[in-house]
């Protein structure tokens, strides 16, 4: 893979979405001050899910999404609704259940040296976890030139579960499908027993765009020895991302042209990325032979970040790395826009914050190596620029 080799989404109508993200959202309660749960006397609410963090800030960067999900009929769900609405993602296919609640969770600050926090998720029998083919539209789903998904969901219920094995499915080559994007988002709490480890490698399979920690992957896996050993058990995505912490990411690409990923033709930075025809084309089953796998991949640096939390930089990642896709950049800036997205999320407190603006994100998506190492990000550098951090020596 050539650093000038750029990554382009699949054909869709003119008035499709550049992203669809199905899955759930909850209310989120911050502490108002550091501590245990017990002893933390009120709390600020936000809004905290994978998929609707990924659409917020996809939006947020100027992209068409719309968000599919289900919410109660009551003022968290409305909350929850307007707070994505408000970012300019489309709601208008978020189902209200007349039963069963809107999720919510409750979670400390953390501590900043040991990353030490507690959880307390209220999402058991969420209106969420009744999703399943038989009440969502599938066509909205569908509409879009990527779906975005993550491993959250499939725990959630059977019905749950089904739905995401539905949406990975290979699809006849008169039909096709959107680019599949899956988050595979490892949380073995929501799981019962191990099973939960073999259906995140199915759906992994089953998908075109992948994103792994390289933790969650040993976790999960067993697969330790660094991205290549990761992408040597997952040959068979078009892409596969492996998130490597504060170190930074390796993107590696197949070169099977069918897969309908990459194009061997330079981009411009800015501007609509040019659309490939290859909807009609399904990506592989499992069991047949993977297209060859970029077994080296292309890595890149993270900057250094000051952090605030970690909650939520995942999914600014991903948000991120979809947005550069979309724009037909190249893997590195892409990979670098990742980054800049993620940074965004780790300097603030909530677990969705808005990115920095595209002219503060091309500027330093186009520095050059020495720069982009010396590159120091800290609390606030979204909203006031980064004009003198930028070359800061960490």
């Amino acid at each position: 893979m050539k650093a000038t080799d750029a990554v382009v989404a699949v054909d869709a109508p003119d008035d499709a979405p550049d992203v669809v993200a199905l899955g759930e959202s909850m209310v989120t309660f911050l502490p108002g001050r550091p501590g245990r749960l017990a002893d933390v006397p009120s709390f600020d609410r936000a809004i905290g899910g994978a998929e609707s963090n990924v659409a917020c800030g996809l939006a947020a960067a100027g992209h068409a999404v719309r968000w599919v999900s289900r919410v109660g009929a009551d003022g968290f769900g409305d909350h929850l609704a307007e707070t994505v609405a408000s970012y300019g993602v489309d709601v208008s296919y978020v189902d209200r259940d007349p039963v069963r609640p809107t999720g919510v969770y409750f979670r400390t600050a953390g501590d900043r040296a040991t990353d030490a926090h507690e959880v307390a998720y209220y999402r058991a029998g969420s209106a969420a976890s009744a999703m399943s083919v038989a009440d969502v539209d599938l066509a909205a789903v569908r509409a879009g030139r990527i779906l975005h998904l993550s491993g959250i969901t499939a725990a959630l219920s059977e019905g749950c579960l089904g739905l995401l094995r539905e949406l990975t499915a290979p699809a006849p080559a008169e039909e096709g499908r959107p680019v599949v994007s899956f988050d595979v988002n490892h949380r073995p709490g929501l799981w019962t027993g191990s099973g939960g480890a073999e259906v995140l490698l199915e759906l992994a399979r089953r998908s075109d765009i992948v994103f792994v920690g390289e933790d969650e992957a040993e976790l999960a896996w067993g697969v330790g020895g660094g991205p290549a050993a990761i992408r040597e058990r997952l040959p068979e995505p078009g892409m596969l991302v492996v998130k490597e912490g504060a170190k930074g990411a390796t993107a590696f690409v197949s070169s099977a042209a069918r897969w309908g990923l990459v194009a061997q033709f330079p981009a411009p930075l800015t501007g609509r990325c040019p659309a490939a025809s290859h909807r009609g084309t399904p990506p592989a089953r499992a069991s047949e032979t993977p297209p060859p796998a970029d077994t080296h991949g292309t890595f890149e640096p993270a900057p250094t970040v000051d952090v605030v939390a970690n909650v939520g930089a995942g999914d600014a990642f991903a948000a991120g790395f979809l947005s550069g896709i979309l724009r037909g950049l190249p893997v590195r800036q892409t990979l670098r826009l990742g980054h800049l997205f993620a940074a965004a999320a780790l300097t603030t407190p909530a677990d969705l914050a808005p990115p920095p603006a595209r002219d503060t994100t091309d500027r330093l998506i186009g520095l050059d190596d020495a720069a982009w190492e010396r590159l120091r990000l800290g609390p606030g550098w979204t909203q006031a620029g980064v004009a003198e951090q930028e070359v800061r020596t960490p």
